[in-house]
């Protein structure tokens, strides 16, 4: 199972330099277009190779994807730490009225020993 784990990361790999051969071009990436260049006192632009942007917007979207879903699911989270809080205050109550239950045994465990 380990090899097949190892096999599809280097498929995976060789896919990801492949990608990133094959779009070595390098591309102008301006911060602000060109009609707005007049507005604003800096416009930075640099030149990359084409995979960068790639890799780079794939890396945006997964970044955002999970902060999206960590925020979709924080009703879910809390709901699952009051239900722990829950449990654990049921629990002590279990504890408390088996105690409470077995308190007086011990006194009548005494008691038939000695014959009374």
């Amino acid at each position: 199972m380990r090899y097949i784990r190892y096999a599809s990361i280097a498929i995976f790999a060789m896919a990801l330099i492949l990608i990133a051969l094959a779009n070595r071009v390098y591309v102008p990436i301006r911060m602000v277009p060109d009609e707005l260049t007049g507005l604003t006192a800096l416009s930075p632009a640099r030149e990359v190779p084409l995979f960068v942007v790639i890799f780079g917007g794939i890396l945006a979207g997964l970044i955002l994807g999970f902060i999206w879903e960590w925020i979709r699911e924080a009703g879910e989270r809390a709901a699952a730490v009051r239900q722990a809080r829950e449990m654990t205050r049921l629990r002590a109550e279990i504890k408390r009225l088996k105690a409470e239950k077995h308190e007086g045994s011990d006194e009548v465990i005494a008691l038939l020993d000695t014959g009374r």
